[in-house]
């Protein structure tokens, strides 16, 4: 556990930064809980005593459920706040959230919000640990943990695998942190979309580009398909969701150009039958889809232990 310790500021508020080693251990630590969550005893007292808070400003069905479920199986007491029925609804601003939270002494808030870098601002206003669950089209790097547990589980490393994600990088938080995560892991990442959905001079971050999909996806291991964030995009940047799936949808004809046995995954939610055909969503031998869900779980413990761990040390 020692290189988890060292995750900078005893936060986690992205993957850039953070070393691979901190990477490698909390992925084991997660492989960890991952069998405890298939075992009948579940739960842990590693957090016996301590508050975490689930303070949400966006919705969420997979990450916030999974992070409450997170911290109750390692025997926090957890906390989610809806901000639909909190003082934010009201005018009260994030500075005067950050007060409150900071009065109640809690151990560790696990925050989403619409705007990049708004859980950077509450790290620096609270005396806790922040987890950053999305912020903006900036970083989710819980995300990107999950998703490389899931690879790794499956094909034995990261190391040296061809990833392909594919879709609406532009308005991706997922995409940023994998890219991050992989690269630093050592696997080789394509990014694949329409030019009004890459976003300009991302190859510098050490990925290659490919705008014809059929093409990108030659001989890749894993596919990684991203949600059409139509809620962020300003103006038209696709013609229709049904050109969109014609040429960007993944359907049996393109994934057949990826390796015999690459893999499928998507962070959810689906929008079946534009980024994704739901024979392949759901198809057992292929689609990593549920799994993903589950290692989010084994995930999140990992994170909330490292975290807890690190304030007491």
């Amino acid at each position: 556990m020692a290189a988890i310790m060292s995750i900078a500021h005893r936060h986690l508020l992205g993957i850039e930064g953070v070393s691979s080693d901190v990477i490698q251990s909390l992925l084991d630590r997660a492989e960890h809980f991952a069998q405890m969550g298939r075992s009948p005893d579940k739960k842990s007292s590693a957090l016996k005593g301590r508050t975490v808070i689930n303070l949400f400003f966006e919705d969420s069905t997979r990450t916030r459920t999974s992070f409450e479920l997170a911290g109750k199986r390692l025997g926090a007491d957890v906390i989610n706040m809806s901000v639909a029925t909190s003082s934010v609804k009201k005018g009260e601003t994030l500075i005067d959230t950050a007060q409150t939270l900071r009065a109640m002494n809690i151990d560790i808030l696990v925050v989403r919000h619409g705007a990049s870098g708004a859980p950077h601002l509450l790290a620096e206003k609270l005396n806790c640990a922040v987890i950053n669950a999305g912020d903006g089209t900036h970083e989710h790097p819980t995300q990107a943990l999950l998703d490389a547990l899931t690879m790794r589980r499956r094909k034995g490393r990261l190391e040296g695998l061809e990833v392909a994600i594919c879709g609406d990088v532009a308005h991706s938080r997922v995409a940023r942190s994998n890219i991050h995560l992989l690269n630093r892991m050592g696997a080789r990442v394509r990014l694949i979309g329409p030019p009004t959905l890459i976003p300009s001079e991302i190859e510098h971050h050490g990925v290659e580009v490919f705008h014809d999909m059929r093409e990108g996806l030659k001989g890749v291991d894993i596919v990684m398909m991203l949600r059409l964030q139509l809620e962020r995009m300003q103006g038209a940047l696709i013609p229709s969701v049904r050109e969109y799936f014609h040429f960007y949808g993944l359907d049996q004809e393109k994934l057949a150009l990826a390796k015999p046995d690459a893999l499928v995954m998507h962070p959810g939610p689906m929008n079946r039958g534009v980024e994704i055909d739901s024979a392949i969503a759901d198809d057992i031998d292929r689609s990593l889809i549920q799994e993903q869900v589950e290692m989010g779980v084994a995930v999140r413990m990992a994170c909330l232990e490292a975290l807890a761990e690190g304030a007491s040390a």
